[in-house]
């Protein structure tokens, strides 16, 4: 199975601490990478997890609070560096492309193109489409305009059974047929059935991204059954009130609208730094919901 995987880069909210960088994210699809947010110091994370920076060529910025952008600046900067020559597109709320647009005025002239695509986060929106992922937004409830991400992976050809291409004596040609689905019509009439040859593909893979939000049981038809979910869990419980006032869910919030949704996995971060450890937080959440992890700077999980 192509690899599909998720690698946290960064897990704290707005403080960073000594153990926990500001958000950013990496999905890694087919060896492709495409960036999550961007907090203060994620070129840095990108190197110490052996990521090439110049592999990166979509980033999905979810708000425009520094914590979850700030380090764009000095990663656009490295690609500079590093003589970039390929498009780079950039996907955030309205007022993004402006605030990178001050910055690159005091640069000298870029080696590289950067596009914008300005989200409406107020709706689902498809922001990228390749031939194997879709990318959609994903309207969340936060202080700015925010969004999360929901990287769909597209279903998979059928896969070719070895013995039926003996059996058949299958052309290349006849192979890229039946695996599309399609039955084959030989010249002399015979049929051969594209269910006859194949197996079923595996299941599309499916991974969300939600920070920073109020609770929001809106989300959950968009997100229902996917495989992995993360969701912010900046306070504990105990502290419902305070998220309540900042517009930021807690750990146990977080795994209830993973348990309503019926995901498989759940992956909490955005840790305020007054907790010295995720350990309580984790705790918390798997009550509701048992198949609950921290996201901890450098950790990887398969979607």
């Amino acid at each position: 199975m192509t690899s599909f995987s998720l690698t946290i880069l960064g897990s704290s909210s707005a403080l960073p601490t000594s153990q926990r960088f500001p958000t950013a994210q990496i999905v890694t699809l087919s060896e492709q990478f495409y960036l999550i947010d961007c907090g203060e110091g994620t070129q840095m994370q990108l190197r110490k997890f052996r990521f090439r920076i110049g592999k990166i060529n979509h980033i999905f910025i979810s708000h425009l609070h520094g914590d979850h952008y700030f380090g764009i600046f000095g990663l656009i900067s490295t690609m500079q560096l590093l003589d970039r020559k390929g498009d780079l597109h950039i996907y955030g709320p309205k007022g993004l492309k402006d605030a990178i647009g001050y910055q690159l005025d005091h640069f000298d002239k870029l080696s590289f193109p950067i596009i914008f695509h300005e989200i409406e986060t107020n709706g689902i929106c498809r922001l990228y489409e390749s031939s194997r992922l879709i990318v959609e937004s994903i309207p969340l409830k936060h202080r700015i305009p925010t969004c999360g991400f929901l990287f769909r992976e597209k279903p998979r050809q059928l896969n070719i059974q070895k013995e039926a291409i003996e059996k058949y004596s299958l052309s290349i040609r006849e192979i890229v047929q039946v695996k599309n689905g399609e039955n084959v019509v030989r010249e002399n009439g015979d049929t051969i059935l594209y269910n006859d040859c194949t197996l079923p593909p595996e299941k599309p893979r499916t991974y969300a991204y939600c920070s920073d939000t109020l609770y929001k049981e809106d989300i959950i038809p968009q997100i229902k059954n996917i495989d992995l979910l993360y969701h912010e869990a900046t306070y504990m419980h105990n502290m419902a009130s305070r998220a309540k006032e900042t517009f930021h869910s807690t750990a146990l919030q977080a795994a209830t609208i993973a348990k309503m949704a019926e995901v498989k996995k759940l992956v909490i971060g955005h840790f305020s730094a007054r907790y010295k450890s995720s350990k309580e937080l984790v705790e918390e959440a798997r009550t509701v919901f048992p198949e609950t992890y921290a996201a901890e700077d450098g950790l990887s999980f398969d979607v």
